[in-house]
């Protein structure tokens, strides 16, 4: 009889083991919201510069220039959207007004406007024209209105920022959906200014009041992604080289941020480990030496490997690429940025053709509760919601693929689950090269995704380490090529 109960007892501990439930980890500091997850995941996004500058060959109108100027004879967006489209691009963001305030729309508060040019009689409206072509290809479509204005006389008092807020609501109400609002730090200076010829400073902190304008925006368009210098969406890198940092979090404190801040560029380029806000960095580089088109750049469009060394710096170190690609007077897109378009294409479809981790087996030191829901096949299963990840109190381990047959290996593709945040602090990435593991690569953050170009190396192993996390690591995705 006490067999029998003891018996009973066990087979009850056996099956409450069995049946366990293994919670997943609990959000581990700031977040993103659904609407930069999305964002996130949209990867590379064209961005347009396009106005009279175009014509004029300056980067910065002084806001005296004639509308009559404006005259793309071969204007076509649906061009322009294709090219973006094959070459990956998922949003487009269109400098809908430039420092010189001439708006490509024709809107109904300034007569310094498309609806004052030769385009399309006057009758042409580029902005509707690339948005309705972006909903036709199935890209997102964003805006860029700057808030420096040399063209008009009222700017620096307060009937100006009511201007501003009106031509928004015009665009966001004619011309959406729109997935991101672009405003830059450049604000006052020299201008026109309605014919006042002169320089104008204002407060950028309080002049704005950006919290209502903001706000304004988000009544009508809930999910926008606001990029500044300070997000509050996502952030600038801090350069216009397309370089993300080597290091590079997610995460920072939005009041840390002001103009003129010794280290800002830095700052900006790594983010902070211990920032308040999920306010990652988009990096934002033309094809040109320029932002507009200019004809004597026509030999200096960026070539295909370039393009693809920015596409590893910063795509490939956790933030979103917004490559500029300016159309030029014909309002087409040149033949030598859809060569270089085209051929950094062909790259990326070439180095990254086949994951050779899709047949492996996945092993690991450990796995959280070692439940099969967290187990080291979760990062090879290609589906993102799925992770590895450690107990609570582990904060490095490891995940060994095991290729079956010798391949040549020369990225490493790692991705976090982010959607309970950043975690990683660093890692390495060894190969089995005989009967020694021989570190073929290191790096710090992961964040949405690493990309990390190794020492190319035939092996028929790769081991992932996390050496270090601020919590325990989430790991969603490990490929190899």
């Amino acid at each position: 009889m006490v067999r029998v109960t003891i018996f009973a007892s066990l087979s009850v501990i056996f099956l409450s083991c069995a049946t366990r439930e293994v919670l997943p980890p609990t959000p581990f500091g700031p977040t993103p919201s659904e609407s930069q997850l999305e964002w996130h995941a949209m990867e590379m996004n064209a961005f347009v510069h396009f106005s009279l500058n175009t014509f004029t060959g300056k980067e910065w109108g002084f806001g005296d220039e004639k509308p009559t100027l404006f005259d793309p004879k071969s204007f076509n967006a649906d061009q322009w959207i294709e090219a973006f489209k094959n070459t990956g691009f998922k949003g487009v963001i269109l400098t809908c007004k430039h420092h010189d305030g001439f708006c490509l729309w024709p809107t109904e508060f300034s007569e310094h406007s498309v609806k004052k040019s030769p385009f399309k009689n006057g009758q042409g409206d580029v902005v509707k024209d690339v948005s309705e072509a972006c909903k036709r290809k199935g890209l997102k479509f964003g805006i860029y209105l700057s808030p420096w204005d040399r063209n008009r006389a009222d700017y620096g008092e307060a009937g100006y920022v009511e201007y501003y807020r009106n031509q928004l609501k015009e665009l966001f109400t004619s011309y959406g959906p729109v997935f991101e609002m672009w405003f830059d730090g450049a604000n006052g200076g020299d201008g026109y200014y309605g014919g006042a010829n002169e320089k104008r400073t204002i407060n950028g902190a309080t002049y704005y009041d950006w919290p209502t304008t903001l706000n304004l925006v988000r009544e009508m368009e809930p999910d926008i992604i606001f990029f500044s210098d300070a997000g509050p969406g996502v952030r600038w890198v801090g350069n216009e080289r397309g370089i993300a940092g080597e290091t590079n979090w997610c995460t920072i404190s939005p009041d840390t941020l002001f103009a003129g801040k010794a280290g800002i560029q830095e700052l900006l380029n790594v983010g902070h480990e211990n920032g308040t806000a999920w306010i990652p960095a988009e990096v934002d580089v033309s094809i040109r030496p320029g932002w507009f088109y200019h004809a004597h750049e026509d030999s200096l469009v960026k070539s295909p490997e370039q393009l693809f060394e920015i596409y590893l710096t910063s795509v490939g170190r956790g933030s979103t690429l917004l490559l500029n690609i300016p159309p030029d007077m014909r309002g087409l897109i040149h033949e030598n940025d859809i060569r270089s378009l085209q051929g950094f294409r062909k790259m990326l479809d070439d180095e990254f053709r086949t994951n050779i981790a899709a047949n492996a087996t996945a092993t690991s030191n450990a796995h959280r509760g070692d439940a099969d829901t967290f187990d080291a096949s979760r990062t090879i299963d290609e589906n993102h919601e799925t992770y590895w990840s450690l107990d609570d109190e582990s904060t490095s381990g490891y995940v060994e693929l095991d290729l079956e047959q010798s391949h040549f290996i020369k990225y490493v593709i790692l991705q976090e689950y982010i959607k309970l945040g950043q975690r990683v602090r660093s890692f390495k990435i060894e190969a089995k090269v005989g009967d020694t593991w021989k570190t073929i690569g290191a790096g710090t953050t992961i964040g949405y995704k690493r990309i990390l170009r190794v020492e190319p190396t035939e092996t028929n192993k790769i081991r992932v380490s996390i050496t270090d996390a601020k919590a325990c690591p989430l790991i969603s995705t490990i490929d190899l090529y």
